[in-house]
C-alpha cells in the first residue's frame, strides 16, 4: 500500500513501467520489496502466476493456526494482523504484529509447521506465496533467495529485539521503544512515521510488551500529559521523536 509520491523518481519510473506492461504486484504492497531486488519484468510475470490474493478477512478472523501443517508465506497486502502462542496453562502471548509488506509465517520454515497463531485486527488482505514453488524459483532467482534469507535475518533481530524489550526495560522504556519501532516501521513502507493508526487494542499492546493492562492505560495517559503523544481514539501522533528516543535509551 505504498504512496508512489513517497518513493524516489527510480521507483516511480520502474513501477511505471511494471503497470504499463500489467503486472498485478504493482498494485500490491509487496511490490516495493521486489523492485529494489533488480528482478526483471519476465522474473515479476513469473512470480506474480504463484502469489494468491486473498479477499478480505474480517476482524479476528484467522489466518493459519499453531500445529497446522506449513504450506505459503503470507505478506500483509492490507490492514494488519497479530500472531499469539498459547501456553500449557492456557495463557495467551501476543508474539507480533503485522503491517502491509511484511512477511507471516517465516518462523513455519524449519519444523514445515506454523509456529503460532495468526489473526487479522482489522478489515485486511494478504498475499499468499506458496512455498514449495518459491523455492522452485528461486534457483532461477537467486535475488529471490537473498530476499528470503534477509527477511529471515530480521525476523531473528525482532526476536532478539523483543527478548530485550520484555527483559531488561522499565514499563516507560517499554512503551517508547514500541511507539518508536511502530514508527520506523511505518516511516521504511513510505507512511507517516509521526501520525498512523494503532489497530490493536490496549490489552493486546500490554500483554506483547509483558505489563498490565492498567500500566499500559496510565502511561498513555501520561505521555499526553507530557505532550509526547497525542491520541484520538485509535489514531496516534508522535509529538516529540527526541524525547521518546532519550526515554528509551537511544
Amino acid at each position: 500500500m505504498a504512496q508512489l509520491d513517497n518513493v524516489t523518481p527510480l521507483f516511480k519510473d520502474l513501477a511505471k513501467i511494471e503497470h504499463d506492461q500489467n503486472v498485478a504486484c504493482h498494485d500490491c504492497s509487496l511490490y516495493r520489496l521486489c523492485l529494489p531486488l533488480g528482478l526483471h519484468n519476465s522474473d515479476l510475470v513469473k512470480l506474480d502466476t504463484i502469489i494468491k490474493r486473498s479477499n478480505n478477512y474480517k476482524r479476528n478472523q484467522p489466518l493459519f493456526s499453531a500445529d497446522k501443517q506449513f504450506l505459503s508465506l503470507f505478506v500483509v497486502r492490507s490492514g494488519s494482523f497479530k500472531t499469539t502462542i498459547t501456553a500449557n496453562d492456557g495463557r495467551e502471548q501476543v508474539t507480533g504484529f503485522y503491517f502491509p509488506g511484511e512477511f507471516i509465517g517465516l518462523d513455519a520454515i524449519h519444523q514445515n509447521v506454523y509456529q503460532s497463531n495468526a489473526e487479522a485486527l482489522e478489515t485486511s488482505s494478504v498475499c499468499e506465496l506458496p512455498y514449495e514453488q518459491m523455492q522452485e524459483f528461486g534457483k532461477e532467482m537467486p535475488q529471490l533467495q537473498i530476499q528470503m534469507l534477509t527477511r529471515l535475518s530480521k525476523e531473528l533481530s525482532n526476536d532478539k529485539g523483543l527478548m530485550l524489550l520484555l527483559g531488561k526495560k522499565t514499563a516507560d522504556e517499554k512503551l517508547a521503544s514500541f511507539l518508536l519501532s511502530l514508527s520506523k516501521r511505518f516511516q521504511v513502507r513510505g507512511f507517516s512515521a509521526t501520525n498512523f493508526h494503532l489497530s490493536m487494542s490496549r490489552g493486546d499492546i500490554a500483554n506483547h510488551l509483558g505489563l498490565a493492562v492498567e500500566t499500559v492505560s496510565r502511561l498513555f495517559s501520561r505521555f499526553q500529559d507530557d505532550q509526547l503523544i497525542n491520541i484520538a481514539g485509535k489514531s496516534i501522533s508522535l509529538r516529540d521523536m527526541e524525547k521518546l528516543e532519550v526515554l528509551c535509551g537511544e
